[in-house]
């Protein structure tokens, strides 16, 4: 870390001095740093962790977690306690972001880790899930209450894990900002309302990484998730260069057949900052058969699973917010 500190400084002194030479300077320092990434020790994620956040978002006491509801504001206080207890800060001095959601109340729960570098501190990369669901649904089997385990309190789960590994680590160049939304369920309203008040504060969003349904393995797959856009920017390549030990991402052609890309909270923020804006999943269509039925509850998730899916996207993640900018490519 003494090494990193180093290098960060001598790079702050090189940018002050304007010359040619020292901005040549400044670029051969970032390369180096960026060299050092993988020497960073990140921390595993804590299965435990994640299945107490799970359980308590999927528990019967939320009722289903539907915007508005006395159930969705528990869920939100238990967020933003979880994100204070990490150590994020809250996001331009709230936690609570709030909304009107088709005339119900509603509210984002947002943090933040302020960026380390001068100039890349700047720059935000957004990480996301939505915390809410439907609430009560037509019976099966004499349960009416749809819990929304995997859908999506296995994605939320998943970012504080990763707020949790970001604060261990504490070496961020970027400015990273953890959202979670609520009223996705009525129609992506939450990071629609967040994208947007973020483009009218005139926020330098450089990418969003969203987090949606995590909760049970792809089977006969090298891949440990898919990225839905797949192919409009080059996120899968440098998620599956900077972990070495297994391949992160890979391409699900019916993420595309069924517009996966367009339907989850990654879109509001592609729509107003036309950059590199993409969800993980691991719900393939196969291996989860109770999207948006009762059947949804913890029972049917995995808690290793998921904190697999952390570790290996925490690389990644790491390149994301300290190195070069992720590119837009062409379309899938």
């Amino acid at each position: 870390m003494k090494r990193i500190i180093f290098i960060l400084t001598a790079a702050i002194f090189i940018a002050s001095c304007g010359t040619q030479k020292k901005v040549s300077q400044l670029s051969n320092a970032s390369d180096k740093m960026a060299s050092i990434l993988p020497d960073v020790k990140i921390p595993k994620a804590s299965v435990s962790q994640i299945a107490a956040d799970v359980a308590f978002l999927a528990s019967d006491d939320l009722k289903g977690r539907d915007t508005g509801s006395e159930g969705i504001l528990a869920a939100a206080k238990y967020l933003q306690n979880r994100l204070h207890e990490i150590g994020v800060q809250p996001y331009k001095g709230d936690f609570f972001d709030d909304f009107d959601a088709k005339g119900a109340r509603a509210f984002n729960v947002v943090g933040m880790l302020p960026g380390t570098d001068g100039v890349l501190k700047n720059e935000i990369v957004v990480i996301g899930a939505h915390y809410d669901h439907i609430g009560f649904m037509k019976a099966v089997a004499g349960d009416s209450l749809a819990n929304g385990a995997n859908d999506n309190a296995t994605g939320t789960a998943s970012v504080l894990a990763i707020a949790q590994a970001l604060k261990q680590i504490d070496f961020n160049r970027r400015t990273v900002v953890f959202a979670l939304f609520s009223a996705e369920e009525k129609g992506l309203l939450g990071s629609k309302h967040l994208a947007k008040r973020m483009k009218a504060e005139k926020e330098n969003v450089v990418a969003m990484l969203n987090f949606e349904m995590t909760g049970t393995p792809m089977v006969g797959r090298e891949y440990i998730a898919y990225i839905t856009g797949h192919d409009k920017s080059n996120m899968a390549t440098v998620f599956n260069e900077a972990n070495k030990d297994r391949v992160v991402t890979g391409k699900l052609a019916k993420a595309a057949d069924f517009n996966l890309f367009m339907r989850s909270d990654n879109y509001p923020f592609y729509n107003e900052f036309q950059v590199p804006s993409q969800t993980f999943s691991t719900f393939d269509f196969t291996n989860f058969k109770y999207y948006h039925q009762p059947g949804d509850e913890i029972t049917e998730v995995s808690a290793p699973h998921m904190a697999a899916v952390v570790d290996a996207v925490m690389p990644g993640i790491m390149a994301v917010i300290n190195n070069e900018r992720l590119k837009m490519m062409g379309n899938e």
